[in-house]
Order: C-alpha cells, then sequence, then structure tokens
C-alpha cells in the first residue's frame, strides 16, 4: 500500500504551465503545447486547478464553462503520483466550484478502454450517455461521453 502524501488543490497560475505541459505530454498521445496550457489557464470562462504537493504539479483538471454547460477538457496525474487520490480530490474539486455556478451539466469524453478514468467519473455520479466514433486518434478509439447533471430540473429531463 502506498504512503499518504500531502498535497493541496489550488488555482492554477501561468508559472505552473510547464509543469502542467510535462504532465500533459507523459499522459497523452497529443499533448497540448505549454503556449495553449498558459492561453487555458488565462480565460475567464476556464477552471484550471492543479495537486501541488513535494514541491511540484502533481496533477491538473481544466474545463471551460460555456452558457450553462461546463466541458471537462483534461484531468491528468503524473504517473508517479497515481494512486494517492488525487485525480479523486481534483475532480471532487472540480465539482464544488462547477456547483457555484448557473450550470445545467458537466460533461466529458473519455478513451472507452481508460477502466481508471470510467470508474472515478462514475463514483461521482458521471453517467455513459454514449460513444462518440474514433473520437481519439493515436491511437484511433472511440469516446464515452460521460455527463454529471448539476441542475435537479436537467434531472428531471432524462
Amino acid at each position: 500500500m502506498k504512503q499518504k502524501i500531502d498535497f493541496i488543490i489550488d488555482r492554477a497560475c501561468i508559472s505552473d504551465a510547464a509543469a502542467v505541459f510535462y504532465i500533459e505530454k507523459e499522459c497523452f498521445s497529443l499533448p497540448w503545447s505549454e503556449t495553449q496550457v498558459e492561453e487555458e489557464i488565462k480565460k475567464e470562462n476556464v477552471i484550471f486547478l492543479v495537486a501541488k504537493g513535494d514541491d511540484c504539479i502533481l496533477g491538473y483538471v481544466s474545463g471551460q464553462m460555456i452558457l450553462d454547460e461546463f466541458y471537462i477538457s483534461n484531468i491528468a496525474v503524473t504517473e508517479k503520483y497515481r494512486g494517492f487520490g488525487i485525480a479523486s480530490a481534483l475532480l471532487e474539486k472540480l465539482i464544488i466550484e462547477i456547483e457555484k455556478q448557473p450550470c445545467a451539466f458537466a460533461t466529458l469524453e473519455v478513451r472507452y478502454s481508460n477502466d481508471t478514468a470510467r470508474k472515478l467519473y462514475e463514483k461521482f455520479g458521471f453517467i455513459n450517455l454514449g460513444t462518440r466514433k474514433d473520437f481519439y486518434s493515436h491511437p484511433k478509439e472511440d469516446a464515452c461521453i460521460y455527463t454529471l447533471y448539476i441542475s435537479e430540473n436537467e434531472v428531471n429531463h432524462l
């Protein structure tokens, strides 16, 4: 069993972009550039959170509010720090932040084969609503569309 580590979750700032870019390269086949990360952090309609511990960025989550819908762009934890509950803590904090806004739902796509991520989303109440055929490339794969209804009115329309 892994030892517990201490970390905090905070809003990302421009000085975090290089570390986030490093995690992007480690975790994704088509990573955002450092400039793209910086631009995302600067946007007003974006929530960009980082987990900080051991004097470094351990993981992050980001997404943007469009009207009353929140689109989660990425969530990633550097390989060395997986299994410590960082992704869960990031997602929990993100949901708390989303709930402060007039938001109907949060949604995201995840690789069909990413069972770990899918279980994480389901743990937080996200529902698999369908598939986007060949959504990912390098390698080509379908995406599952997961949605978490925030507004009670949205749940009643299902």
